[in-house]
């Protein structure tokens, strides 16, 4: 018997996203689904035809995906989620997204979400040389060899 409420709908969002199962993937989201972007606004977005849209391209370009979901919690009709995505783009590229996503899940399917989750990078230098961006500092004060 399948579990219901908010972990029933992460376990088969987590179940659907490592079989690359685009019917069950969509099937978790409600068809006026809202997503938000905050940290790139214009991303966000309304409906589940795009929720296909977006995942039909990604588990064709990483037919290995393999997603975790390392931390959770319920509250309500609210799941705080830590997720890790990773895998090998067709173009043999290595994939690897975490971050973190709040959901709102009401009856039973994924009413909106607060997407926080981004590609892992690697090559944008230290804390110091992120704090010396953010702040507005000179390039000067970058390291040699440190991108942007």
């Amino acid at each position: 018997m399948e579990r219901r409420g908010g972990a029933g709908v992460l376990e088969r969002l987590l179940r659907a996203l490592n079989e690359c199962d685009l019917e069950g993937m969509v099937a978790c989201f409600a068809d006026d689904y809202v997503n938000e972007t905050p940290v790139h606004p214009l991303r966000g977005f309304t409906g589940n035809e795009q929720v296909r849209r977006n995942w039909s391209q990604i588990f064709a370009g990483i037919p290995d995906l393999c997603a975790e979901l390392p931390r959770q919690i319920l509250d309500g009709d609210t799941a705080w989620t830590e997720w890790e995505m990773s895998g090998r783009r067709v173009d043999g590229l290595p994939f690897l997204m975490r971050g973190v996503v709040i959901f709102r899940i009401v009856d039973d399917a994924i009413a909106s979400a607060r997407f926080y989750l981004e590609p892992v990078e690697e090559t944008s230098g230290d804390i110091d040389v992120h704090t010396t961006r953010v702040a507005g500092q000179p390039d000067a004060a970058i390291p040699a060899g440190v991108r942007s």
